[in-house]
């Protein structure tokens, strides 16, 4: 899920944009010597060295492959663990992004079609109370205007630990994550908050606006898509994906629960720097439980950089160009920032995102998770982050942006 911008963050976030002095269109001035890779690790480990994140990796890719992969710090602190290109960890709302294939996947097996109502593949119903008659469809989810919003109920519900913990010691990590007993299945969850006769439903889960007239950021619209195509398609939603992207990319690593990864590769995730989170998992894991690593996301990256230019794998053409299309217009946004390179909300592809300098990626924020992921169009170049630490300082977004900064700075250079 997306929770990276919470109110708070936001104004960090905001404060490191404005102390920024780089977009993603700029680059610095810098003799070819120091546009070597070596130079570019001695750049991540001075950040590192500011000491705010525990452990991170990056990936910098082409459409040919990887151009720079590597991690930095621990994904252990206590065993001294080293964080690698190899470490596994959840992506956040970057894993919305596959939603996204999937669908125009689904609709190239016509199984559905993005402007299908989505109650035609639903066995109850989901309807705005303000505007009854009017129908919400698959691309209302996907562009996130379906009026479906995120409540208090869906944020307290979702998180799951893993594995049980002393009442004391969740009281102190100040977070809210749920009993293992609580895990249940998406067509039990969804019900509760969005049907009428839900144990949580509440007519304040839908904006008083008509349904794909108004952008708001929705990870229950995210789910919600998900649990759709598994109605359509009769395939669980991880095994839809483990078919048509994980296999094909070859991203071995990669899955959307423990069992489906080596849990020894897993980093821990912090809510600070000496904070150790427990293991947690989502029950709307569609938007936002991707468990992986950067070499597997350097592949999915370039997958989409080839994509982009017509030369995708996983969809034909025509389907990829629906999915990178921006869809929306001034009329969807109450306001929006054009400038901030790292805001993938100034327009929406089908779960993809773009900024306002032409960039196309995603987001994405969690406990002790956060996440950026976007190419360049025009240079053909992607650059992926994920840290394992909670950003609760502008000092810490600062170190975070400063890396994906750096890999802009070098990602021309290191293409030739």
């Amino acid at each position: 899920m997306k929770t990276i911008w919470t109110v708070s963050l936001f104004f960090i976030l905001l404060l490191a944009h404005i102390n920024s002095p780089r977009t993603t269109n700029q680059r610095l001035s810098l003799p070819p010597a120091l546009l070597h890779p070596d130079s570019l690790t001695q750049s991540l480990n001075e950040l590192y060295s500011q000491g705010y994140i525990n452990g991170f990796a990056v990936a910098l890719v082409n459409e040919s492959g990887p151009l720079y992969q590597k991690g930095f710090g621990y994904m252990d602190v206590a065993s001294k663990k080293p964080y690698t290109d190899s470490t596994i960890q959840n992506i956040a709302s970057i894993s919305k992004t596959f939603i996204g294939i999937s669908l125009m996947k689904a609709q190239e097996l016509g199984k559905l079609k993005l402007d299908d109502p989505v109650n035609s593949y639903l066995p109850f119903k989901v309807i705005n109370p303000y505007f009854p008659e009017k129908e919400i469809t698959i691309r209302h989810l996907a562009t996130h205007t379906s009026s479906i919003t995120d409540t208090k109920y869906y944020d307290k519900k979702s998180y799951v630990l893993k594995d049980d913990i002393t009442a004391d010691k969740l009281k102190d990590l100040n977070e809210t994550f749920n009993s293992p007993s609580s895990k249940t299945t998406l067509l039990e969850f969804l019900p509760m908050i969005l049907d009428t006769r839900g144990k949580y439903y509440k007519k304040k889960g839908f904006l008083q606006e008509l349904p794909g007239t108004k952008f708001d950021y929705s990870n229950i619209g995210a789910t919600l898509a998900a649990l759709v195509l598994e109605q359509a398609t009769g395939v669980p939603f991880d095994e839809f994906t483990a078919k048509y992207i994980l296999n094909p990319l070859k991203m071995h690593a990669s899955g959307w629960s423990y069992d489906k990864i080596d849990l020894s590769m897993h980093s821990k995730l912090y809510s600070d720097k000496e904070t150790e989170l427990p293991f947690y998992e989502l029950i709307t894991y569609p938007d936002g439980g991707m468990r992986t690593t950067a070499k597997d996301m350097g592949k999915y990256l370039s997958e989409l950089i080839k994509a982009r230019s017509g030369k995708g794998t996983l969809l034909n053409p025509d389907s990829y160009k629906e999915y990178f299309k921006e869809q929306l217009n001034e009329s969807h946004f109450e306001e929006r920032d054009s400038v901030f390179p790292y805001n993938d909300e100034y327009n929406m592809g089908i779960f993809m995102g773009h900024n306002g300098n032409g960039a196309i990626g995603h987001t994405g924020g969690d406990p002790g998770v956060s996440s950026l992921m976007f190419f360049n169009p025009t240079t053909g170049i992607g650059r992926f982050l994920m840290i394992n630490t909670s950003l609760t300082s502008q000092e810490g977004a600062n170190e975070f942006f400063g890396i994906m900064n750096a890999l802009g700075d070098y990602s021309a250079k290191l293409n030739q």
